[in-house]
C-alpha cells in the first residue's frame, strides 16, 4: 500500500502515532511516541486550538522528539513522547473529557506517561489518574513550575558566564516573553539576583503582577523581540524564533523555558551567524521532566535538586563544544543527545 505521509512524519525515526476520537465528548487526541529506547516515553498533555489536524500532528511529532533528547541529556531512564488534544470550541464536561483521554493513555500499556502542559492543569491530571497510573504532575507531587524555572535560571547563569564572563546577574537586562507559572517563577529568581526585567504576556493580570512585585517594565507582545537586552527568555509557546522574528532581535543571549523555540533548523544557524548565544530549550528547561521522572524512574526527590543544578554544567559543556566545533549550540546538543542514547542502548 502506497500511503504518502507528510515529510515531518517520514523523519520521525521509528516513532509511533496514536489517535483517539470520541465524538460525544468532542475529543480528538494524539499521542506521539518518538522513542522508548531508554524507557517509557514521557511528555506533557497539551490542549490547544489547532487550525488543522496536520498542525496538531506536526506539533506532537516535534515535541515528542524534543522530549527524547531532553530525557537523554538529563540522564533519565525515559524516552520521549507528547500528548496533543485539539481543543474544541467548548469542553462541556471537562472531567469526562480528561477521563476519556486517561483511558487512551491506559490503552498504551505504559508505553507513554502523560503530564501537565500548556492548556492542561493539575485537576485534569487527577481526572486522568482515575483511569490510568501513567500520569505525572499529580497534586501530591506539587507543581513542576518552580523546578523548571530554577533550571532555566541556572542555564541563564551559565550563558551569562560564557558570553560576558560574569558570575552574577546584577544589573543584567532580561526580557521575558510569557509570565505564566514558569515565567513568573523565573522572573522572581531573576529579580532576587538583581536583574532588570521587561515582560510581556497575553494575560495582562500576570504582567501587572510582575510590574508590581519586581518593578518590571511591561511591553506589548510584538515589542518584546526588539527590546535591547542582554537576555531574551521565551517562556510561552514554541516556534517563536523564526525568519520573521530573528531579524528583530536585539539581544546577546536567548535562554528561556518554552519548548521548540526554533521554527526550523536553519534558524539556529541564523542566530549563530548573528553572534547570539542560544541555550537549546530542551536542555535549559529539563528540570520539568526531571520532576516528572520521580516515581517512574530511579530518581528520588532527594536527588532531584542536585540534578537540576547540573543544568549549569551541561549548558557550559554545550557552549564550549559549540565554540570548538564552530557551529550552533542547537546542532551540538542534538549530537550529544544522540550519542548518549546510542551509548545507553549498547551498554
Amino acid at each position: 500500500m502506497n500511503i504518502k505521509l507528510p515529510e515531518y512524519v517520514d523523519t520521525f525515526d521509528d516513532g509511533e502515532l496514536h489517535i483517539k476520537f470520541d465524538p460525544k465528548l468532542d475529543l480528538i487526541a494524539i499521542i506521539a511516541i518518538h522513542s522508548t529506547q531508554l524507557g517509557p516515553s514521557l511528555g506533557g498533555c497539551r490542549l490547544h486550538h489547532y487550525s488543522s489536524m496536520d498542525d496538531a500532528i506536526y506539533d506532537a511529532v516535534r515535541l515528542a522528539k524534543g522530549m527524547t533528547y531532553k530525557a537523554a541529556l538529563a540522564h533519565l531512564e525515559l524516552g520521549g513522547g507528547k500528548s496533543v488534544l485539539l481543543a474544541p470550541e467548548k469542553i462541556t464536561d471537562r472531567k469526562a473529557y480528561f477521563e476519556a483521554f486517561g483511558r487512551f493513555v491506559e490503552d498504551l500499556g505504559g508505553r507513554h506517561i502523560t503530564a501537565v502542559d500548556s492548556g492542561s492543569n493539575i485537576d485534569d491530571m487527577e481526572n486522568i489518574a482515575t483511569q490510568t497510573r501513567y500520569v505525572a504532575s499529580r497534586r501530591s507531587n506539587g507543581s513542576p513550575s518552580p523546578y523548571t524555572a530554577h533550571g532555566v535560571f541556572r542555564g541563564i547563569q551559565a550563558a551569562v558566564k560564557h558570553k560576558f564572563h560574569r558570575d552574577n546577574l546584577d544589573g543584567m537586562h532580561v526580557a521575558i516573553q510569557g509570565v505564566g507559572s514558569v515565567g513568573y517563577d523565573l522572573a522572581k529568581e531573576l529579580h532576587a539576583a538583581g536583574a532588570r526585567l521587561t515582560v510581556t504576556d497575553i494575560n495582562q493580570a500576570a504582567v501587572a503582577t510582575c510590574v508590581a512585585e519586581f518593578g518590571a517594565t511591561a511591553v506589548n507582545n510584538d515589542e518584546i523581540f526588539s527590546q535591547a537586552c542582554d537576555v531574551f527568555a521565551p517562556c510561552a509557546m514554541g516556534a517563536i524564533l523564526n525568519d520573521v522574528t530573528i531579524p528583530k532581535l536585539n539581544c546577546d543571549i536567548i535562554a528561556g523555558a518554552a519548548n521548540n523555540q526554533l521554527a526550523h533548523d536553519h534558524n539556529a544557524d541564523q542566530l549563530y551567524e548573528r553572534g547570539i548565544l542560544y541555550a537549546p530549550d530542551y536542555v535549559i528547561n529539563g528540570a520539568g521532566v526531571m520532576h516528572c521522572a520521580v516515581g517512574f524512574t530511579s530518581l528520588t526527590y532527594e536527588q532531584l535538586h542536585s540534578k537540576i543544578e547540573l543544568i549549569y554544567d551541561t549548558m557550559t559543556e554545550i557552549f564550549q563544544l559549540s565554540d570548538t566545533e564552530k557551529t550552533s549550540p542547537a546542532h551540538v546538543t542534538d549530537i550529544v543527545a544522540q550519542e548518549r542514547i546510542a551509548k545507553a542502548t549498547t551498554e
